[in-house]
C-alpha cells in the first residue's frame, strides 16, 4: 500500500513539473483559443494559416500557430498528436525553426481524403514529401533527432515502433524553436490535441569524437 501510495504521489510530481514546462512555452501566432491541462496543449487552429515558402505556389505564409521552447545544440523530441482534421490541408505536429526561411514541419495533413504523415523542409525554399496512411489514425506519434546539421524525423502508429520518413538538412550550431504547430490553410480552423511533449538533450557528437581521442 505504501508502495503504491508512493508511485501515486511521484506521478503526481512528474505531471505537475510537466504542467509547468509547457505553461513556460512560448507562443508564435498565438490562437485565440487553447489551454494547457497538464500533459496536454489543447488549441483551436487559427482559420487559413499555414507555413510555406515560394516554391510551385509563389507565395509566403508563416502565420500558423506555434507553441514552442527554444533549444541548442543537439536533441529528441517527440509528442503524440490528435486531431479533428476537417478541411483539405489541415495539418499538425511538431515544428523546428531557425528563422522564416529555415524551418522544418512534420506531422499529419489531411488531404483530399487521405491522412499523410507530411514533412515540409524549408532552407529558402520549400519542399514537401509525403507518406500515405493506410486509414485514418486516432492518433500519431512522432520523434525528431537533431544530430550536427541533420534532422531525421519519424512516426509511430503504436508509440512504440517508429518509421523514418525524412532526413533533412538544418543548419547547426544555431538554437532552435522547437514544438507543436498546427495550420488549416483552407479551413475554418479545427481541434488539435498535443500529449506527451518532451525534449531530451543528446550529447554533442563532435564532442564525444573529441573526447575519445583525446583521452587522458
Amino acid at each position: 500500500m505504501r508502495a503504491k501510495l508512493l508511485l501515486f504521489v511521484c506521478l503526481c510530481i512528474s505531471n505537475t513539473l510537466f504542467a509547468q514546462k509547457l505553461n513556460k512555452m512560448s507562443w508564435f501566432n498565438e490562437p485565440n483559443s487553447w489551454e494547457v491541462k497538464g500533459e496536454k496543449l489543447v488549441m483551436q487552429v487559427t482559420p487559413q494559416s499555414d507555413y510555406w515558402r515560394i516554391t510551385h505556389y509563389g507565395f509566403t505564409v508563416d502565420d500558423g500557430p506555434f507553441y514552442y521552447t527554444t533549444r541548442g545544440g543537439e536533441f529528441e523530441v517527440s509528442v503524440k498528436i490528435t486531431g479533428k482534421y476537417k478541411t483539405r490541408f489541415d495539418q499538425m505536429g511538431l515544428m523546428l525553426r531557425i528563422d522564416q526561411k529555415h524551418w522544418i514541419k512534420t506531422g499529419i495533413e489531411y488531404v483530399d481524403g487521405n491522412y499523410n504523415f507530411s514533412t515540409v523542409v524549408t532552407d529558402d525554399h520549400s519542399s514537401w514529401s509525403v507518406v500515405v496512411l493506410k486509414e485514418k489514425p486516432k492518433s500519431v506519434w512522432i520523434k525528431a533527432k537533431r544530430r550536427k546539421d541533420a534532422i531525421e524525423t519519424y512516426y509511430s502508429l503504436d508509440g512504440k515502433n517508429y518509421q523514418m520518413s525524412n532526413l533533412a538538412y538544418l543548419g547547426n550550431n544555431i538554437p532552435v524553436k522547437v514544438g507543436m504547430m498546427a495550420a488549416s490553410p483552407d479551413g475554418d480552423g479545427f481541434t488539435a490535441i498535443f500529449e506527451e511533449f518532451k525534449v531530451k538533450h543528446l550529447p554533442d557528437v563532435k564532442r564525444l569524437e573529441w573526447l575519445k581521442n583525446n583521452q587522458e
